[in-house]
């Protein structure tokens, strides 16, 4: 009897011995999947934190310059007119930021403007004067303009020498039969005096303060009404502003077109200028990134669509 009590001992034993060994090898293989498990999130963390460390950064110019802000304003030339409006346009489609104002008030009005500071830049269709830039005006030409010499669409003549503009518009020659054309008398239109394109033009032609005008007219639309409407008229108005209501004459045998003024062949050609008070350096982020936008690709485009010529 004790025997066999001692021998269900001995099998109690070796059954909670085998217990415990399992309970054990459990415990073990718990703590094994735990660490296999924390390591996979260690190393997933990592894998994350380098994909994120590697991924690009948004570059400058796919982002924009969405900070440029504030205002630009511009005055001055009536023939700069269709540049300023195409160039404000489309400046202020890029940067939304931006208010981008014209007026048209002559050229000299205009350099006028920027010297007192009441405009950021002064449109000019003419070269600086020295006394203008003495003043701390800055001359920045930005494109170049052909001025057409332009009659009435019925007029016969198509071709006229410098000498024979010069005799027409000092009055010396009166008649247009005179040059080839129709038995009618000349009518001399220009501009008001301190007008860009006047005073190109009759710089060009050396005929300063000795004109003859019948009409002298405060802008470049005015001076195209006037030339179309009325028989033996003959004016000088922007390349970019003529459209087929006159007729644009050629001069020296070379007609007024972008190829020729590119060429040199074409004696009446002018800078256009958006001067500022100062180097462009010293202006506002507004102005400075305006002017960046009109050596671009995209602002030569803008100058280019409006009939101009770009400075390079």
């Amino acid at each position: 009897m004790i025997k066999s009590k001692k021998i269900l001992a001995l099998i109690c034993a070796v059954a909670m011995t085998a217990g415990l060994m399992a309970c054990g090898s459990k415990e073990a293989e718990a703590e094994s999947t735990a660490q296999v498990s924390n390591e996979t999130v260690v190393e997933t963390k990592e894998e994350t934190k380098t994909e994120s460390t590697n991924a690009e950064e948004p570059k400058a110019e796919e982002t924009g310059s969405a900070d440029i802000s504030g205002t630009v304003s511009m005055a001055g030339s009536t023939s700069m007119e269709k540049l300023a409006n195409a160039v404000a346009e489309s400046f202020m489609a890029k940067y939304p930021e931006v208010t981008v104002t014209a007026e048209f008030t002559g050229s000299s009005a205009g350099i006028e403007s920027v010297t007192a500071g009441s405009v950021d830049i002064g449109n000019s269709s003419r070269a600086l004067k020295d006394e203008e830039k003495a003043a701390g005006v800055v001359e920045n030409i930005v494109a170049i303009d052909g001025i057409a010499v332009i009659v009435d669409p019925a007029n016969t003549v198509k071709d006229l020498t410098k000498d024979q503009l010069i005799s027409i518009y000092t009055g010396e020659t009166k008649n247009w039969s005179e040059l080839g054309g129709e038995d009618a008398p000349i009518v001399v239109v220009g501009r008001e005096a301190g007008s860009g394109t006047r005073g190109a033009f009759e710089e060009l032609l050396k005929i300063e303060d000795a004109c003859a005008y019948a009409s002298e007219l405060d802008s470049t639309g005015a001076v195209i009404a006037k030339i179309a409407s009325t028989p033996g008229a003959i004016g000088y108005a922007s390349l970019d502003a003529v459209n087929d209501t006159v007729k644009a004459v050629a001069l020296e045998g070379v007609e007024p077109t972008v190829e020729n003024i590119k060429a040199g062949n074409y004696f009446l050609s002018r800078p256009f200028v958006m001067a500022t008070k100062g180097e462009i350096s010293e202006q506002s982020a507004a102005v400075q990134e305006l002017f960046a936008y009109l050596a671009s690709d995209e602002g030569k485009e803008v100058i280019k669509g409006v009939g101009l010529i770009t400075v390079d």
